[in-house]
């Protein structure tokens, strides 16, 4: 008689502790999806933002002009737009006080872009975490599950007279199928994991050369009023 060696099968027969491993590793997987997507989607918006908003910057627009218009936005602002309002939003607190040392002006509005692009860092690199631990973890969870479904599937074994490869067969697979489906969850957190660190890398390296760049152009302008 033809055994059903399907996934299905296996599965329904497996014991409850196989079971209970691979529903977690399921939950898991369905997760780390719903992170993926969810952080595909995140970090496309704030490319697609840095983008817009760096193209404005550079256009010849005044720094007012750029000021009022990202003040004014609830939503739809990008990571670039927020750290320039940070630091603009500090050197024009400052030049209220009539504070005139330009040491101090600049060093103000470099610490309030410094704080506010740790916070787009930390807010961009949110849930990546969930992934590298789903990448590392679910195939010991895996492995886990199979030994116990092997050491269970050996144990009943013992009892039989006669062993065949047909005997032993569906509890070696159904055990195996906990290290399958520890690595499917696995290897998506993995490539996920390592393209969204690489990307965010580079997110954080543009804003980084943005908020120099901004301090060059506001060092620039208040050399030229204290020239004048």
């Amino acid at each position: 008689m033809n055994q059903d060696l399907s996934i299905v099968h296996l599965l329904l027969n497996a014991s409850g502790v196989v079971q209970a491993v691979v529903a977690l590793l399921l939950i898991v997987s369905i997760s780390s999806w719903a992170v993926i997507f969810s952080k595909s989607t995140v970090l496309a918006r704030a490319v697609k933002s840095n983008t817009a908003f760096e193209q404005a910057f550079w256009s010849g627009s005044s720094m007012h002009d750029l000021y009022n218009t990202a003040i004014q936005k609830t939503t739809g602002s990008g990571p670039m737009e927020r750290i320039f309002a940070a630091g603009m939003r500090e050197f024009l607190k400052l030049r209220e006080r009539r504070i005139a040392d330009t040491a101090v002006l600049l060093e103000g509005a470099q610490r309030a872009m410094r704080a506010n692009l740790q916070r787009e860092v930390d807010n961009l690199e949110s849930q990546l975490s969930f992934l590298g631990s789903v990448a590392s973890v679910s195939p010991y969870v895996g492995l886990f599950g199979t030994v116990w479904g092997i050491m269970h599937a050996f144990t009943g074994l013992a009892s039989l007279e006669q062993v065949t490869l047909a005997t032993v067969a569906p509890g070696i697979a159904e055990a195996l199928v906990a290290t399958a489906i520890g690595l499917f969850a696995a290897i998506p957190a993995v490539v996920a994991y390592n393209r969204f660190a690489t990307r965010i890398d580079r997110i954080a390296n543009k804003l980084d050369t943005f908020s120099d760049e901004f301090s060059n152009i506001l060092q620039r302008n208040l050399s030229a009023q204290t020239a004048a």
